[in-house]
């Protein structure tokens, strides 16, 4: 990279008010240090205790999504274990909004179910959010990954707006899926 992309970098950051970005593993141990920072972050800039709650718990959630189900892509793609499970978050603060913005690998067979979940929690209300949630917590079924599937969900209902999302393709086996939270 050239020294100048440095700050070219650092300028796309400022413009789009960027708070925190991080690239990497995600690991217990940055989970809780992110929380940390944020929460930090968060006295400091925001002002309504309820905003601050909604923002932080919808930053858990997400968290929780890339600790949980990003995808390790194998050594035969040619990346080595730092880069294969490498994921992405940033968060931002715009005049009357936070974004918070994950990118993680995902199996391209997942993608496809993914999505339609999506699709179907984007297409119900706050009460129909309140009703499938209930309905996801009394199943009680967990995934192979030791989750209820509530996450998506949850974010969904804590901040209020529509998931905005993505699938990148990366190779016959992978999708990089984008995910952006915007919290009013």
């Amino acid at each position: 990279m050239a020294l100048s992309n440095i700050y070219e970098l650092y300028q796309t950051m400022e413009r789009d008010n960027t708070m925190l970005s991080f690239k990497g593993v995600v690991t217990s141990d940055l989970l809780t240090s992110v929380l940390q920072i944020m929460e930090s972050k968060l006295d400091h800039v925001e002002k309504s205790p309820k905003t601050k709650k909604k923002v932080y718990n919808v930053l858990v959630e997400c968290l929780q999504n890339l600790y949980h189900h990003n995808e390790e892509i194998g050594q035969s793609e040619g990346l080595d274990f730092l880069f294969s499970k490498s994921a992405l978050l940033m968060i931002s603060k715009n005049s009357d909004h936070y974004e918070v913005k994950t990118g993680n690998y995902i199996a391209k067979h997942k993608s496809i179910e993914l999505k339609q979940k999506l699709d179907d929690i984007n297409a119900l209300d706050k009460d129909g959010l309140r009703d499938l949630y209930k309905s996801v917590l009394n199943d009680g079924e967990l995934s192979e990954k030791g989750t209820a599937g509530l996450g998506m969900i949850d974010i969904a209902r804590k901040s209020g707006n529509k998931l905005e999302y993505d699938f990148m393709p990366v190779d016959d086996n992978y999708d990089f899926f984008c995910l952006n939270v915007k919290i009013d």
